[in-house]
């Protein structure tokens, strides 16, 4: 008897990047963050996260993602614009944020202030949708003073991300292939992924052993994927400014205190063996004081 399309196992396993945005002296922690999805999910997440744009905005924001990276959807102003007016209701706020988005810069101020609720609205919903279609999430987390490689060299930050994900691939049996997705925009970032990527899973031991499971170079989402894309944005912009462990002591921004307990709950968790620890826990979620290599450190 053939077995539910759900009681099946995954043949790949996708794993959509995106950094918390530009590495300048404001953002607290440069992180880069991955969201781990199974391929028969993929395009339904993409679909639900085009769906909530519609509830929210009133139309579709394909062409126009920068409308939805999480800088835009979450700074500061936007959560001032919020409050200024009470809850407005949803169908009005939705037409009202529509009306907003047609105007520009020439929209009211009722109109601004439904915006601002839509988004905000709209970031708990992607991430709700994320937890529906059983998402995790992992990320790399590196303090502004960490030091440095030089270019060219391989990132701890990344050597970190690509092993998480192998060990998320690896824990399912029979184990499905892992596939990277990366913006199509962006060319500096595709670029770092890529080269990264490559001085990983073809330049050092246990990423050739990795690679036989996680393809060594990315594929690039566009149209309803790039959604994604903007979700693991989301994800490392939320790690970045509110997820706090002791080792993370820069101030966290209070008001995204619910969206991060959303991302803390999604978190990749594995159990390896490690050396004489059979029940060794490693959390999706990496700190890294260093991002250089072992080689690298002993070479400076």
């Amino acid at each position: 008897m053939p077995l539910d399309w759900y009681e099946t196992p995954a043949m790949a396993y996708f794993l959509f990047v995106a950094p918390s945005g530009p590495d300048t002296p404001q953002v607290p922690y440069e992180v880069v963050a991955g969201v781990a999805i199974e391929d028969r999910d993929v395009w339904n997440l993409a679909q639900a996260l085009g769906e909530a744009e519609l509830h929210h905005f009133g139309r579709h924001l394909v062409g126009e993602r920068t409308l939805t990276s999480a800088r835009r959807l979450l700074k500061r102003k936007v959560f001032r614009q919020a409050s200024q007016m009470p809850p407005i209701a949803s169908e009005e706020r939705r037409t009202l944020a529509r009306k907003c988005l047609d105007a520009g810069a020439s929209a009211g101020r009722r109109e601004m202030t439904a915006l601002a609720q839509a988004k905000l609205a709209f970031a708990g919903d992607a991430l709700d949708l994320a937890a529906r279609f059983r998402c995790r999430f992992i990320a790399s987390i590196v303090g502004r003073q960490a030091p440095r490689p030089g270019p060219g060299a391989l990132r701890k930050d990344y050597a970190y991300l690509f092993e998480r994900f192998f060990y998320l691939v690896d824990d399912l049996k029979p184990s499905p292939l892992g596939l990277v997705v990366c913006a199509e925009r962006h060319g500096r970032q595709r670029a770092r992924l890529v080269e990264q990527m490559t001085r990983y899973f073809r330049g050092t031991g246990r990423g050739r052993q990795r690679g036989t499971l996680v393809l060594p170079e990315p594929l690039i989402a566009s149209g309803e994927l790039a959604g994604v894309v903007s979700l693991a944005g989301m994800v490392a912009y939320l790690t970045s400014w509110a997820f706090r462990t002791r080792e993370l002591t820069e101030p966290a921004r209070r008001e995204l205190t619910s969206l991060k307990e959303q991302v803390r709950g999604l978190r990749y968790r594995a159990v390896r063996e490690m050396g004489d620890n059979p029940n060794f826990v490693v959390w999706g979620f990496a700190v890294v004081p260093d991002v250089r290599m072992r080689e690298d450190r002993e070479a400076g």
